[in-house]
């Protein structure tokens, strides 16, 4: 009572307030003590006695103001921290087993922020690093890729020239110990914690290797990692260029300058592919500087509109372009997203690009990252960006929820046309539909249990220690007898998965079991399953190019590194193809570019149908 009556001390009207409503509340708490009551009435003048009047009248009006500042977002946002205090103390005081406070605030938060989106999310001090290298690319460790396998962590993929490399490690080795302590049992995470750290500290690694007696111990000094957001360039028929960007980090545009510069000064261009396929995105300021590559100067590339006026702004072009006139396709799927979407999303609404493959996967928003107390961040959604042609390509509405708090894509019903600078009609809501749409190539299920169950690995490890050289990576290929060496390993190995087919026969016997019917079912259910496994030994031989093609991969990395990996692919890249196919042909790419393709598709079906 002692703080409020001093906050009413600023104002005398609410001061008689106060001191009415405490002199009314005296007497209700004393009206058994006649003493009381004329203590408190001998206070009350005549002029004390109309000011009660007045001040009960005013009272009746108190509530609904009380109620306003109740409902006001400054108060909802202090009720309900001073909940989330009181529950957090009583917790930690009074629940009957021991509780971690720390992560018992990160779940909380965690699942506050679920509420929201997907990319609004709280930053620990443990993961600042973790962020940081998703950023600018870089930090201190051995450059290689690890994966836990049984009990052990094992060696993926060295980076080519990281220190990993340089000390003698190789794809499938075993970590046995790290500084005479064993990793058996640990999680990839924790061994990852380990081997990064200070560039110029060195530790010791202990590995078993597929082919030798015993273990090998090798000392390691770290390093600033740097990975290279472009892992490959080059060229392919015809004098088209390729060149494959993985993320969009600090040296983003810089690294894809310089490979484009490269190229043109070492061959006659007549076209380029830019490969944005399963990158995820990264900084909006690069995206624009890519595209500045293409597009002349001053050219609006995406803007951001946001709560805040500060978040409201336009990016454009603002240096001299490298070649405006170079024919260009991008390639993108369904994991292109963020910063990959506005390059390919502005290169389409400029008209300067032509986009090859399936569409892309709708992320229309963009976020910041705010530092917090005790060395902690968070990344919030600040704003939704909108490229050229106005269009915002977000396909889910995350501030619209059903009652089960499930979140839905934007209904076609909203889906908006807009228009590129040639006229061409483009639609917000969906991510980038590409201009040439290729077919959806789905890995069999055969090759996804090889992947998954490292049997893959296993063998280009094996291949690998009894091979000492192979052809380069864009030439090498595995003969028959290779691939049947591969089918003999498999069955050494034991391999076995369960198909689709199969699962759902182990549904159909637990539902006759249950029903009592198995008895009945049992003589066509044994049939299936025959039939089922015997199609399962020809899997292998059914799946062989697209087998063997996933082996020629794994096989290249353990010679060329990352490098190799990807040129490996590029001769039998349907999607590569399909858009180098639009580059050779310049009536086709013209046409796409200016709308007169799809007019003369619109004729022709518009012409079908008078006939």
């Amino acid at each position: 009572m002692l703080i409020v009556n001093r906050e009413c001390q600023r104002n005398k009207l609410a001061w008689m307030v106060v001191f009415v409503h405490n002199a009314f509340s005296q007497k209700s708490i004393a009206k058994n003590n006649h003493i009381l009551q004329i203590t408190v009435m001998k206070h009350i003048t005549l002029f004390t006695f109309k000011a009660v009047i007045l001040m009960s009248v005013l009272l009746t009006f108190l509530p609904v103001s009380a109620q306003k500042a109740q409902t006001s977002p400054d108060f909802e946002i202090s009720k309900n921290l001073e909940i989330l205090s009181s529950l957090y103390k009583e917790l930690n005081i009074n629940y009957v087993d021991g509780v971690n406070s720390s992560d018992l605030m990160k779940t909380g938060i965690d699942a506050m922020l679920d509420k929201l989106d997907p990319y609004t999310v709280y930053i620990p001090e443990s993961e600042i690093e973790d962020y940081r290298f998703m950023t600018t690319g870089e930090y201190g460790g051995i450059g290689s890729l690890i994966h836990k396998q049984g009990e052990y962590i094992i060696i993926s993929e060295p980076y080519e020239n990281s220190p990993a490399q340089k000390a003698g490690l190789k794809a499938g080795d075993k970590i046995l110990k790290i500084n005479d302590k064993s990793a058996s049992g640990k999680s990839a995470d924790d061994v990852s914690s380990i081997l990064k750290g200070q560039p110029g500290t060195n530790f010791k690694i202990m590995v078993e290797r597929d082919g030798e007696p015993k273990p090998l111990t090798f000392d390691i000094l770290r390093e600033k990692i740097t990975i290279d957001p472009v892992p490959y360039y080059g060229m392919l028929e015809g004098g088209i260029a390729y060149i494959k960007l993985t993320s969009f980090t600090q040296t983003a545009s810089s690294e894809v300058k310089k490979a484009v510069l490269d190229l043109k000064s070492k061959n006659a261009l007549t076209g380029l592919v830019l490969d944005l396929r399963d990158n995820g995105g990264g900084l909006l300021t690069e995206a624009v500087n890519i595209v500045n590559l293409f597009v002349s100067k001053n050219e609006l590339v995406v803007s951001t509109k946001g709560k805040q006026k500060d978040k409201n702004r336009s990016y454009q072009t603002s240096s001299e372009p490298v070649d405006v006139n170079l024919p260009l396709t991008v390639l993108v799927n369904g994991n292109s997203a963020s910063a990959s979407e506005i390059v390919a999303g502005a290169l389409q609404d400029l008209d300067r690009a032509v986009i090859v493959g399936r569409r892309t996967y709708g992320k229309g928003l963009v976020q910041n990252v705010f530092p917090l107390s005790y060395n902690t961040q968070v990344k919030i959604t600040v704003a939704k960006y909108y490229i050229p042609s106005g269009r915002c390509i977000q396909e889910i509405d995350y501030e619209h929820r059903n009652p089960s708090g499930i979140t839905d894509n934007i209904p076609d019903s909203l889906i908006t046309a807009y228009k590129t600078m040639h006229g061409r009609t483009v639609f917000d809501g969906k991510g980038v539909a590409p201009d040439v749409t290729t077919d959806t190539t789905k890995l069999s299920t055969i090759s996804y249990n090889l992947i998954t169950k490292y049997i893959l690995f296993e063998y280009a490890t094996r291949f690998a220690a009894t091979h000492p050289v192979i052809e380069p990576a864009g030439v090498f290929k595995l003969s028959d007898d290779n691939y049947n060496d591969f089918i003999a390993f498999t069955e050494k190995k034991g391999f076995d998965f369960k198909t689709v087919a199969e699962r759902e026969l182990e549904t159909l016997k637990k539902a006759a079991i249950y029903e009592n019917c198995w008895n009945d079912v049992k003589p066509q259910y044994d049939l299936m399953l025959e039939a089922i496994v015997h199609h399962k030994k020809k899997d292998l031989l059914e799946n062989k190019r697209e087998i063997k093609d996933l082996l020629q991969q794994e096989i290249a990395s353990r010679y060329y590194y990352q490098k190799g990996r990807i040129e490996s692919t590029l001769s039998d890249d349907i999607e590569l193809k399909s858009a180098t196919k639009v580059l050779m042909d310049a009536a086709t790419y013209t046409s796409i570019l200016d709308g007169t393709l799809i007019k003369a598709e619109k004729q022709s079906k518009t012409l079908k149908t008078l006939n």
